[in-house]
């Protein structure tokens, strides 16, 4: 009889396959095989908020599998992730099995390497109570939310609504912001940037030019509102006689960044590949499962001492000692909120430099050359500061340069390519009293932005700060928010549609606890605390429950019903003559009649792109893929099949079409 050892994932599956040998049979429970039904509450609220699982019906034959493997086993295992979902769904297979928790052995590993597992295998342990009943709670929790908030919603906005306890104030966020930019003046201030170079009295060669801005007049720091003010002082520079107040010379380092977390990754792919967090997700599990990478989903920047071993080990022998820092480099967790339950996201062999194929390579290579950069020693500038006195009449003004020369590459020789580049720039050589020449004066008009609108990467970094969600639950959040047609992304930043507006105001009048960050991140905080055993997930329920129920049955009587806003155009119903006004619908924006429900003529919308066919001449549109990804296509379709993924370049004046 062989040891039989349950995963939840085919490609896992097949990955200790390989290493396990003829004692082992490994079968794939295909993720959940049980849950809630989509079509009824399934909570028993009376009896202890016990939740009614029903099996999957799409899981009959990974069900009938592992029962039939199971009654041939000499011992089973259960190998799913090593997380609260994993643990649920080990309790699950369980419980189909019809074996009690502690019959069963339960092991995790953070790498799918034949070490770990053998090690795993070793170690095995009772299901974890704690971690399944903290999965339970949130479970829980979210179906009560959304099936007592969501009916609400449709009898005060729109049928077909739903709310979130971690995607409404995600969504609150984008609303906030965008009415932080609203409201934003935006205010006239001047920068007044200097060409100089060292006077050397007509000799041959020329001196060479560097810049320096205007920082201060007579000794404060200067603020120029208005062009009149800065014709002034530029009249004021043209006549001035310049010279160098101060040289401070220093070296400046640069300290490499941690290994990724799960929300450091999904932020630096948004930026460097410009790929979806959920995406990136996809891509990383299938890394992990095939034995390449660490467990993905986690917020410590812990690292395995033989990890830590093995990259300086590759650091001396690949780029030489002197990119060797002395001491290896542990790194602490800055979020107070960190499970720290992992290690940090690594590849489990660095003598891979390269793993995988396309976008598995893609990821693999920046998840390899951010761990290796962690163990290696800080990079060296030369920094240069300039102070440089500008003397007319009475007044004298101060400007500075600086210059920035990179000395030693340190790590950046690894990640460099990857990294925002430093702006560098040489000052020539210079001393305290050399006289200067006026070259250029270059005044610059300039106006006071906005706060920008979030993208992927801000906004896993703001829920993060806040403490809405865990590592395994950003991705889910962002591509929720934009299914529920509560946001959109417009040149790859989010901005809230006149539906999340609504949804948003609606919660935050009556609901203002469900959509309270701190209240989120406590409710966090409770769930970390139920996994670790140090409250009960029943009195966490309770405690939310009893007063949010009230308040479900009290603004259902006393709400008004929201109007959601629409957008005017400039177009007419054909059948009554009345403008056509935008509305969102459940899949998404359309032009409806704005004498509705008397006049019910739709149609589609089509956005104009603001440039036109490059076959046909007809405007282009903007439109979604089946995956939600903007792209542009030909009005006339499917006449003409012209499509592209980017607006036309400033450049050539043509977008690139695929």
């Amino acid at each position: 009889m062989k040891n039989l050892i349950i995963v939840e994932s085919p490609t896992k599956a097949k990955t200790l396959g390989q290493f396990l040998g003829k004692d082992y049979q490994v079968v794939s429970s295909m993720g959940h095989i049980r849950d809630l039904p989509r079509k009824s509450l399934a909570i028993d609220i009376k009896n202890n908020f016990q939740p009614e699982y029903v099996l999957l019906p799409k899981k009959k034959e990974a069900i009938r599998d592992i029962k039939e493997a199971a009654k041939k086993a000499n011992k089973i295992f259960l190998a799913t992730d090593p997380d609260r979902e994993g643990e649920a769904i080990a309790w699950h297979v369980a419980y189909v099995l019809g074996k009690k928790e502690d019959s069963l052995a339960r092991i995790v590993f953070h790498e799918i390497t034949k070490s770990a597992v053998e090690k795993a295998l070793g170690h095995s342990r009772q299901i974890d109570m704690g971690l399944v009943n903290a999965q339970q709670a949130r479970r829980v929790l979210d179906r009560l939310v959304g099936y007592k908030l969501s009916p609400l919603l449709w009898f005060k906005i729109r049928k077909g609504l739903s709310a979130g306890r971690v995607q409404s104030p995600a969504v609150r966020l984008i609303v906030e912001r965008e009415r932080e930019i609203e409201k934003f003046i935006a205010e006239e201030y001047w920068e007044i940037w200097t060409e100089l170079k060292k006077h050397l009295g007509g000799k041959l060669p020329d001196a060479p030019i560097f810049s320096a801005k205007l920082s201060k007049k007579n000794g404060e720091t200067i603020k120029i509102t208005d062009e009149k003010s800065a014709d002034e002082v530029v009249k004021e520079l043209k006549k001035a006689g310049y010279e160098v107040a101060e040289v401070i010379r220093k070296e400046a380092k640069r300290w490499p960044s941690p290994p990724f977390i799960t929300s450091t990754l999904q932020q630096q792919v948004v930026n460097r590949l410009g790929w979806t967090p959920k995406r990136t997700m996809q891509i990383a599990q299938r890394l992990y499962e095939q034995g390449l990478i660490t467990y993905h989903r986690t917020d410590s920047t812990n690292i395995a001492e033989e990890a830590i071993l093995a990259a300086r080990k590759l650091v001396g022998e690949k780029y030489g000692k002197k990119f060797l820092p002395e001491q290896a480099r542990h790194y602490k967790t800055k979020s107070k909120m960190a499970q720290e339950a992992h290690e940090a996201i690594r590849p489990t062999g660095v003598e891979k430099e390269g793993a995988g194929e396309g976008e598995e390579q893609r990821l693999y290579s920046l998840i390899w050359k951010r761990f290796i950069a962690s163990q290696m020693s800080e990079a060296v500038f030369d920094e240069t500061r300039v102070q440089v006195l500008a003397t007319t009449g009475a007044n004298h003004y101060l400007l500075e340069a600086l210059g920035r020369v990179m000395k030693f590459k340190g790590w950046m020789i690894v990640y460099d390519q990857a990294e925002k580049k430093e702006d560098e720039e040489e000052l020539p050589e210079l001393k305290k009293g050399d006289e200067l020449d006026l070259v250029k004066l270059k005044p610059e008009q300039k106006f006071t932005q906005p706060p920008t609108r979030y993208n992927e990467a801000s906004l896993i970094k703001a829920l993060e700060e806040h403490g809405i969600g865990r590592p395994s639950t950003y991705a889910p959040i962002i591509s929720t928010i934009q299914d529920r047609q509560y946001v959109e992304k417009i040149e790859k930043r989010f901005q809230p549609t006149a539906l999340g507006f609504a949804v948003i105001d609606f919660l935050v009048e009556y609901f203002s606890d469900i959509v309270n960050y701190q209240f989120t991140a406590q409710m966090e905080d409770d769930l970390d605390e139920i996994a670790e055993g140090k409250k009960e997930w029943v009195k966490v329920l309770e405690q939310f429950y009893l007063p949010f129920g009230e308040k479900v049955k009290v603004v259902s009587k006393i709400a008004e019903k929201v109007p959601v806003q629409t957008e005017a155009t400039d177009e007419n119903c054909p059948d009554c003559k009345a403008p056509l006004v935008i509305r969102i619908g459940r899949f998404g924006k359309f032009l409806s009649c704005s004498k509705f429900p008397e006049c019910k003529f739709t149609k589609p919308y089509l956005k104009e792109a603001g440039f036109d066919c490059q076959k046909c001449g007809a405007p282009m549109v903007v439109k979604k893929s089946r995956k939600g990804k903007t792209f542009y296509g030909c009005f006339r379709w499917p006449e003409c099949d012209n499509a592209s993924w980017r607006k036309p370049t400033a450049k050539s004046g043509e977008a690139s079409f695929n």
